[in-house]
């Protein structure tokens, strides 16, 4: 860092900030304060990243890398249809990287952080010789009457996602856009009755919703849509790339057959999405091949592992 160090660095945080009128004590005090609706609940997310695990340096940009620790909070926001408000950063910062980086930082931060209308509202900032450790916090409100869960997810229920899944490491996982004007706008047109969003890999986020709902569900291999470059040059096919690669940060989530076929005929968002199977009673999951072939889909994705 450079002269003045982490207090400089927090002043030229603190003079990028815009200002928000339920923020009402913002960066310079110990606590900030921010007024909530008292017909609303307040919704809580929180994400770390952590070098050689969610990026690499110095591949990945540090407005990338800002860019990102925010938008995978706005992404768990979205999966419950709530709005952002506001959002606190703590960082470990590398010695190594210098007071440029730091900036640079909170840049790609900031950029999204004013696209979602939330205001950057304290953290924390530390300065080690270890590697780069980026935690936000997001606090939202939710929309509608109710946040979106999970556990809600019925027999007979139609499987929808937005967009395209696969090769997210050729740097979507940098630039992707959270869902949360999409899940918003999908909230108020019909009943969603379970979402998430699909970071961790599509299977796996879909036996997320299968275990906390206590069903099951049978996918059609030739619904799902896969990314153009899904392909990695390895042994996995395009499909299986889909289903486990993770961080396309789409929204996967159940519908009625009739609000499905509503959205279909009237979409109320400005995104693809895709009717990729059903919901069923029981437990487990299934794929129908694109050949006709039934097979058991295990969740394959991410997971941190001791």
């Amino acid at each position: 860092m450079s002269a003045g160090g982490e207090f400089e660095l927090i002043d030229w945080i603190r003079a990028q900030v815009s200002g928000d009128p339920r923020l009402t004590i913002g960066i310079g005090d110990d606590a900030a304060a921010f007024r909530m609706l008292p017909d609303r609940d307040c919704l809580v997310a929180t994400d770390m990243l952590m070098e050689g695990v969610h990026f690499t340096l110095p591949e990945a940009a540090a407005e990338q890398i800002g860019r990102k620790a925010l938008g995978v909070n706005l992404s768990d926001m979205a999966a419950m249809a709530g709005r952002p408000l506001a959002a606190f950063v703590s960082v470990g910062l590398p010695r190594r990287c210098g007071a440029d980086f730091a900036r640079g930082l909170h840049t790609g931060l900031q950029r999204l952080a004013d696209e979602y209308s939330a205001v950057v509202a304290g953290g924390d900032t530390n300065v080690w010789d270890g590697p780069l450790v980026v935690n936000v916090t997001v606090l939202g409100e939710t929309t509608g009457d109710r946040a979106v869960r999970r556990n809600g997810a019925r027999a007979g229920d139609w499987i929808m996602v937005t967009g395209q899944l696969g090769g997210s490491i050729h740097g979507r996982q940098f630039t992707f856009t959270p869902r949360v004007r999409e899940a918003i706008a999908l909230h108020s047109a019909v009943e969603l009755h379970a979402m998430i969003d699909v970071s961790d890999g599509l299977s796996a986020d879909l036996h997320h919703i299968l275990r906390e709902s206590n069903v099951g569900a049978i996918l059609r291999a030739e619904a799902i849509p896969v990314a153009a470059d899904a392909s990695v040059n390895d042994n996995r096919t395009t499909l299986e790339h889909a289903l486990g690669d993770g961080e396309d940060f789409e929204l996967l989530f159940t519908v009625s057959p009739e609000d499905g076929k509503r959205l279909q005929q009237s979409p109320p968002v400005d995104v693809q999405f895709a009717h990729i199977g059903e919901i069923v009673a029981g437990a487990g999951c299934d794929i129908i091949e694109e050949g006709g072939e039934l097979r058991p889909l295990a969740p394959s994705g991410w997971q941190h592992d001791f």
